[in-house]
């Protein structure tokens, strides 16, 4: 099965870019083998309607991203079925030009959706020029990566421990790399 860890943000807008740097960290940290399974990461910024011909590639699909959730507080962490989505989750409060869930929902109608599966965090602060993340989002961190390596391991990965990057250092070096 060809698997997709998507992640998915404006980096330049502090927490909005959470899913982007959380990939990438995850991609830096581990190293992933299958015996029937390949993993690909991917860096979808903020057009997410521009990778459908890339997504409908994949079986699976792992989407990080932000999201909003009624009752839900500034780091939560969701991680739910793309079909099963609770009725707390929103996908607003993000600085995309167009919403990964009207992507996902427009590759549905389209009948070339893979299986999704969504780890949420909800952000503390989208701004302008902001490469740094909070303190809340960091904090969630831990969790997103439980829940993105127990995932891995129900479909068969291994997952090896080659670094130790921070999320922080991650956007530290994404920002000295573009600057």
């Amino acid at each position: 099965m060809k698997i997709l860890a998507l992640g998915i943000g404006n980096v330049m807008f502090g927490d909005e870019g959470v899913g982007v740097h959380f990939m990438k960290m995850m991609s830096e940290n581990y190293e992933f083998s299958s015996p029937e399974h390949t993993l690909t990461f991917l860096d979808g910024g903020t057009m997410a309607n521009h990778l459908t011909p890339i997504i409908a590639g994949y079986e699976y699909l792992i989407v990080c991203d932000c999201i909003d959730a009624n009752g839900g507080l500034v780091g939560d962490v969701y991680f739910f079925d793309f079909e099963d989505a609770p009725n707390a989750i929103k996908w607003s409060g993000s600085a995309h030009e167009i919403e990964m869930l009207q992507t996902l929902q427009m590759m549905d109608l389209l009948g070339d959706r893979p299986k999704t599966k969504i780890i949420g965090v909800i952000p503390k602060r989208i701004e302008p020029m902001s490469f740094e993340l909070s303190s809340e989002l960091q904090n969630a961190v831990p969790v997103m990566s439980k829940v993105f390596l127990k995932e891995l391991g129900e479909l068969g990965f291994t997952c090896d421990k080659k670094a130790d990057y921070s999320i922080a250092d991650i956007a530290k070096k994404w920002q000295e790399k573009q600057f």
